[in-house]
């Protein structure tokens, strides 16, 4: 570890991951806490920034021509994951879901689209689904990255584009016409021209709604012939579409490429991208796929299977919030997206009210969502995203408090990589989301004391929600508003779990309501201070050196 958070009786508590509950009188049982999606800590890195863990692959394809400024690959790879999961760098920091961005082949070329020259090292820009990027890594390495986040119950969340292909260059040709449409270009002013359009000049568009079976791409039987493994890829598909029934269309050739990312490696989850730009029924087809290729996958690895938690889809609907609810207005028409495809939605509204509301209209407000139309469903929220040019803390002014309301409030948390470390996000000469995808800051988090003291706050909250589902998938009730306490529960069949928080309370001396969240006489620990108390009157009293307690079952 990096750091030692607590002491050693909390963290043996860490290790067992267990709560006790009162059966009856005189026995006590424990029961491991379980994992729900809808309360994880979801760390969202791009790989080709994150690590460099092999310098032999950072150049390919002759992808030498000078860049913009942070417009070309850095080196980072999936091996530069993989050494930090072994490090525990993500366990330290009670992450159990790490999502990487694309990391399929991308176009050979970079283009100039008015940012200056780039490459495709952010993953979105796709020459073939079927092969990794020799700059991310080979096949070899996804299985090891996989393997060891499982080993340590950390679950794989990789990206999914079925919306475009990668742009047109020299050396990367535009699909056949049967596959794509290049025109006319998006203007969102209802369903059909967010839908049936191309996000930007130069990103040509599958033809998502096509049940037209088309051949594969020349371009795509060319290389696969030249790399040997045409006839492999074409029997692969043929097994796909007889046993799936599916046309050949586009859309399906894709889907079956990505789920055999699952049948394959094992992953746990896809962040599916640019999702209101496609039909709605396509995420219920992909999501089929999905949960078949990974009921196969376990059937396939019965010693592997971490335990019985289903495929997880997120969905990227730019500008959704979680007051919109289930159904997403285009205008002239309402989708509900979650209907047979997604369990959660990407909440674009929490950096605004992270903004400008307290901590208890923030959560309080989330909770009740969850609980009422979204029941049964979740919420992804992040204050910083590789693409949103207003992040809630551009200056990393306020990294203590980012750290507060992510890690704190009800739904899954997405820390984007360097959240944690306030790796910049203003970098001289980068122009537009290039500065949001600057290098993890390594380095400042081995020297430099402050970034110390800051990650040592966000691995505090990270373990802490790791521990309790209650933070992110419980109830919500506040105890007090001043002091600013609050208690959350969560109970899943024999598991039950409790904490209380208390926020901007006074350093030292601290007297602290419980409001039944624990038992009289029980005997807890402040997870943030490490000392140790017990319920006395409903009340805990202690001092400490910090103004926030985290307070749980000893």
């Amino acid at each position: 570890m990096i750091y030692k958070l607590i002491p050693a009786a909390c963290l043996l508590f860490l290790l067992v991951g267990c709560l006790a509950v009162e059966k009856d009188k005189k026995e006590v049982v424990t029961h491991k806490a379980p994992f729900v999606w809808e309360g994880a800590n979801l760390y969202f890195l791009l790989t080709d920034r994150f690590n460099n863990g092999d310098t032999s692959n950072d150049v390919n394809f002759n992808r030498t021509s000078e860049t913009a400024v942070l417009r070309g690959f850095e080196g980072g790879d999936i091996k530069g994951v993989t050494q930090k999961i072994e490090a525990d760098y993500f366990s330290d920091l009670g992450v159990n879901a790490i999502w990487l961005s694309p990391v399929v082949e991308q176009i050979h070329h970079g283009t100039d689209e008015g940012t200056g020259m780039t490459y495709g090292f952010h993953g979105y820009w796709t020459k073939d689904w079927t092969r990794l990027d020799p700059n991310f890594g080979t096949p070899d390495d996804l299985k090891d990255l996989v393997d060891a986040a499982h080993n340590k119950g950390i679950r794989i969340v990789l990206d999914a584009v079925i919306n475009h292909t990668g742009p047109v260059t020299d050396a990367d040709t535009v699909w056949p016409k049967e596959w794509v449409r290049t025109t006319p270009p998006c203007e969102y002013k209802d369903y059909e021209s967010t839908v049936t359009c191309t996000l930007v000049k130069n990103l040509p568009d599958i033809l998502t709604e096509s049940n037209q079976d088309v051949n594969l791409p020349p371009q795509l039987v060319e290389k696969w012939i030249t790399e040997g493994r045409y006839e492999e890829e074409v029997a692969e598909l043929d097994a796909f579409f007889k046993r799936t029934g599916h046309p050949r269309a586009p859309r399906f050739y894709i889907m079956k490429w990505l789920t055999d990312y699952i049948t394959d490696y094992g992953i746990d989850g896809y962040r599916v991208d640019t999702v209101k730009h496609t039909e709605e029924y396509v995420w219920q087809e992909f999501r089929k796929e999905c949960d078949y290729a990974f009921e196969q996958w376990k059937l396939n690895h019965p010693k592997d299977v971490l335990d019985d938690t289903n495929f997880y889809m997120v969905g990227e609907i730019y500008n959704y919030g979680i007051s919109t609810g289930k159904n997403y207005d285009f205008g002239d028409r309402k989708v509900n997206y979650f209907e047979d495809s997604f369990n959660s939605l990407i909440n674009f509204e929490f950096k605004w009210d992270a903004a400008k509301v307290s901590y208890e209209e923030l959560f309080s407000k989330n909770a009740q969502i969850l609980k009422d139309s979204l029941s049964g469903f979740g919420t992804l929220n992040y204050l910083t995203s590789h693409d949103d040019g207003s992040p809630f803390d551009a200056k990393r002014e306020n990294t203590f408090k980012t750290g507060t309301l992510l890690l704190l409030s009800p739904g899954t948390s997405q820390i984007y990589y360097g959240d944690e470390s306030a790796r910049t996000l203003i970098v001289e000469g980068a122009q537009g989301d290039a500065t949001l995808r600057s290098p993890m800051n390594w380095e400042n988090i081995e020297n430099d004391s402050k970034t110390k003291e800051l990650l040592l706050h966000w691995q505090k909250l990270g373990t802490f929600r790791a521990r309790h589902p209650s933070i992110g998938a419980g109830t919500h009730k506040m105890i007090s508003e001043m002091p600013y306490v609050f208690k959350r529960d969560y109970n899943k069949g024999p598991y039950r779990d409790a904490v209380v928080v208390a926020l901007d309370v006074a350093k030292g001396d601290k007297e602290i309501s419980i409001l039944g969240a624990f038992k009289e006489g029980s005997e807890l620990i402040d997870a943030y201070s490490g000392i140790e108390t017990s319920v006395v009157d409903g009340k805990v009293k202690f001092a400490s050196d910090f103004n926030m307690v985290l307070l749980e079952m000893k």
